[in-house]
């Protein structure tokens, strides 16, 4: 048994993997994209009520200090990250699919 990096020198991926694999790439771009937004919009709609209830209920302003108040609004920025992340690549993962079986229904054909 060689070694595995020299078992793959000289792989060299198709034209087809390289659209793939750009087509990926898009993808998690897009994903990363659309998680930041969702985060920036999540950390805004969790801050004002939280800021708020600390200020106006005797409980929250006895038991809620600053690191509890920051705990609240980044998870709730870091849920909506990663879940909108995951559902746009997902979405990207199915078009790619989609695409890539109309190309092989026209091929066939």
């Amino acid at each position: 048994m060689g070694n595995r990096r020299q078992q793959n020198l000289f792989v060299i991926a198709s034209p087809d993997e390289i659209a793939k694999i750009h087509r990926a790439e898009t993808s998690k771009q897009a994903g990363a994209i659309a998680g930041a937004k969702a985060a920036a919009v999540a950390a805004v709609a969790s801050a004002i009520p939280t800021v708020a209830a600390v200020r106006m209920f005797p409980w929250a302003k006895a038991n809620l200090n600053y690191t509890a108040q920051a705990l609240i609004i980044s998870s709730a920025s870091i849920a909506a990250f990663f879940i909108t992340a995951d559902k746009t690549i997902l979405q990207g993962a199915r078009r790619n699919t989609e695409a890539q079986l109309k190309k092989v229904q026209q091929d066939s054909k």
